[in-house]
């Protein structure tokens, strides 16, 4: 046997910067947190510099020493920073749009995760785990005695009374009017039921910038003493639902891989514990299936079918340029001008293309070549191109999957180094 076949399934070697960028993602975070709390400072320092009203001057000391808060140099990046939360639109204004203008702001809101291509360090430690719902991802808000429900693409799917703060007109007028809710659903449609996996706001107070130990903590605390997870009624039109969440150690893989779960499982979904609440793709949330957890491992086509090569959806840029939902995009590729113009194609447009027999070529997990084929528009109805994580994952469950195995020995070998690090400590 060859050396390099020796390897132990956690030492799969990486295909991507997923790791990198995951670590850079956690930094951005650190950073935005110390400058959030450098600007409380200096607010608060400025509030207690102003004289109070028909108060007595008061005498300068003879030696001050001045201490200057200065926020700590911003690292660069080699990624983009993030944009700004569009939170205070603010949701409740959100509400009220409609048609165009409601799609275009919803579809932006949601985190999505990334699809699992590498093996993150610290499986067992810095992770949760839990068996994703088959179904509808959406946003769920209450606000002004109304609770919508809008899919990823930003259409709206329910507009219904619910238990949730401020959710239906009631006589109970215990909350504000500003008291509002978001919740990251997954509507399930066999048991009608909305599974929540992650809590943006509650009663008005935002969850954004709060690690998912934290959301995840206040969510099962919150969400309980409300009537939203009981029957359905004329208050309350369906039944919310928590999604039991596990640390991501082998009892806990266990459980979500393998244990029973009220609804259709479609793959399992990981979150860094300390990740923030971001839109857009993410690194610090990771989904991954294979047969055992998800009927649709590989992507179907609109009959339901495998197809024989595999279809993928880039966007079209000014250039030419076809790339992926990524921020910073990540180009597949580019068409011809003359074929853009004869086809009638424009920046903008999503398209979809077929991956040849030539595959796709990476260089130090970097895209280097893709070998695609032109099939034609994509369904309106999406609002995004594919990410380049879900491409690659499309790709390798065709050709070398990322198996169980694999994760299961990560977060054995994981475990193995955190011992090895307590006994040195002990003897030490």
């Amino acid at each position: 046997m060859a050396p390099h076949d020796l390897r132990r399934p956690f030492k799969r070697p990486a295909i991507s910067d997923q790791q990198k960028r995951r670590d850079l993602s956690l930094l951005r975070q650190a950073q935005s947190r110390r400058d959030a709390q450098h600007q409380a400072r200096c607010l608060a320092s400025t509030v207690l510099s102003f004289p109070t009203q028909n108060s007595e001057p008061v005498p300068e000391p003879q030696a001050v020493e001045e201490i200057e808060l200065v926020p700590e140099p911003e690292p660069i990046y080699e990624e983009s920073e993030p944009e700004q939360q569009a939170i205070d639109i603010d949701v409740r204004q959100a509400s009220k749009l409609r048609g165009a203008e409601a799609r275009r702001w919803f579809a932006k809101q949601l985190m999505l995760p990334e699809w699992m291509i590498d093996l993150p360090d610290r499986l067992d430690q810095d992770w949760y785990i839990f068996a994703r719902p088959a179904g509808k991802r959406c946003f769920v808000v209450s606000s002004n005695g109304v609770t919508v429900s809008r899919l990823r693409n930003g259409s709206l799917l329910h507009r219904f009374p619910s238990a949730l703060p401020n959710g239906a007109k009631t006589k109970d007028i215990s909350r504000s009017a500003q008291s509002y809710c978001i919740l990251d659903c997954i509507f399930h449609e066999l048991d009608q039921t909305y599974y929540v996996i992650d809590m943006v706001c509650w009663a008005g107070i935002s969850f954004y910038e709060c690690t998912a130990e934290f959301r995840f903590f206040w969510l099962n605390n919150k969400l309980v003493e409300t009537r939203a997870c009981e029957a359905p009624s004329v208050f309350h039109k369906f039944r919310f639902s928590l999604v039991p969440v596990y640390n991501c150690d082998k009892e806990g893989f266990h459980i979500a891989y393998t244990g029973a779960v009220p609804y259709e499982k479609d793959g399992l979904l990981f979150y860094n514990k300390h990740a923030h609440y971001q839109t857009g793709n993410t690194p610090l949330a990771l989904v991954w299936k294979d047969e055992n957890c998800s009927k649709y491992v590989i992507d179907t086509d609109s009959k339901g079918h495998v197809p024989h090569q595999q279809q993928v959806v880039l966007e079209l840029q000014d250039d030419g340029k076809l790339t992926a939902s990524d921020d910073p995009p990540v180009v597949f590729g580019c068409l011809n001008g003359d074929f853009i113009q004869k086809t009638g194609l424009h920046s903008g447009y999503l398209l979809r293309f077929t991956v040849n027999e030539g595959g796709l070529r990476f260089v130090d997990g970097k895209l280097e070549k893709a070998d695609l084929q032109y099939l034609g528009k994509a369904n309106r109805a999406r609002a995004f191109a594919d990410s380049f994580s879900k491409i690659m994952f499309q790709y390798m469950a065709r050709y070398s999957p990322l198996t169980v195995e694999h994760l299961l020995a990560s977060i054995s070998s994981s475990n193995e180094q955190e011992n090895g690090t307590r006994d040195l400590e002990m003897s030490g």
